[in-house]
């Protein structure tokens, strides 16, 4: 029998991508419509940011995050929903390196999963990352990320480990080791983000190798790197994404109109590799271990 092979459909991102494409889903209405699409092409899970529909910039609304999965949810879908809670970690020094140059400054963890608390998704995010991000420093500290995932843990939601290195991946691997999580663990494996794990064989082999036994391991690679990653993650016998957040083109110079068109294709390469794409019902059966 065939292997079910999760898609994940990451939808918008947080990066500044709407003037790189007009696909890229903006207001709640938009980012609804794309996960039922992403939905119908072959995704299992949608993973969500929100943006200011006035601006296009990313938000930490809760209001906007409430609209978009109640638009999901009224709709009837069975996709799993997956919210981020990365936004507010990121710190700029500015003139005086000990002040945050960013307008709202960075979050709390209580501010960063506030959305989760309310809405209870069936997954969200949890980055094990500090690192160099584009031209900022992407802080969460292990203080932080035990308060997070104590309150995720008690919301009933799955956090799945976002790890961009190998320091990452073994802080995870620790934070499973003291039952921070309950099992299995759920790792997000980001590939080709500078200054993190480049999109190869290696890194993928070398990050999947600190997953803990038992645990439950997805990739993805952004950019040109995403569709090689899709077919390196399911040799090895992980899970994948794709989607709008990692990558703006289905070929050199062809913007993809939607998630769809990206999940379509990763479906395509799960297949030809002799497996079938994971329905939501399959995915949650995985995600609880069973």
């Amino acid at each position: 029998m065939s292997r079910p092979v999760i898609i994940t459909a990451a939808l918008t991102g947080g990066a500044d991508s709407t003037g790189a494409s007009p696909h890229v889903p903006i207001t709640p209405a938009q980012l609804a419509s794309e996960a039922l699409a992403a939905r119908a092409a072959g995704a299992a899970i949608v993973h969500i940011h929100v943006r200011n529909p006035e601006t296009g910039k990313p938000s930490r609304d809760v209001a906007l995050y409430r609209e978009t999965v109640s638009r999901i949810r009224d709709a009837g879908s069975d996709v799993l929903i997956n919210l981020t809670t990365g936004p507010g970690a990121s710190f700029a020094p500015g003139e005086d390196p000990n002040v945050n140059a960013r307008p709202r400054g960075m979050a709390t963890p209580e501010e960063r999963v506030a959305h989760v608390l309310e809405l209870k998704p069936d997954i969200c995010s949890l980055d094990v990352a500090t690192m160099n991000f584009g031209p900022t420093a992407f802080v969460n500290t292990p203080a932080h990320l035990a308060a997070m995932a104590q309150m995720i843990r008690e919301a009933g939601v799955k956090p799945e480990l976002e790890v961009f290195d190998l320091g990452h991946a073994a802080l995870a691997a620790d934070m499973v080791k003291r039952g921070l999580f309950e099992a299995p663990p759920w790792f997000q494996l980001c590939l080709g983000i500078a200054w993190g794990a480049p999109a190869t064989t290696e890194a993928m082999l070398a990050l999947k190798q600190l997953v803990p036994a038992g645990g439950i391991w997805s990739a993805f690679g952004i950019s040109r790197a995403q569709f090689p990653m899709v077919a390196q993650a399911v040799i090895l016998g992980g899970h994948v994404r794709v989607g709008l957040e990692d990558n703006l083109y289905l070929a050199r110079g062809v913007l993809a109109e939607g998630n769809a068109p990206l999940v379509a294709r990763a479906k395509r390469i799960v297949e030809e590799l002799g497996e079938h794409a994971a329905s939501p019902a399959e995915a949650r059966a995985i995600l609880k271990g069973d």
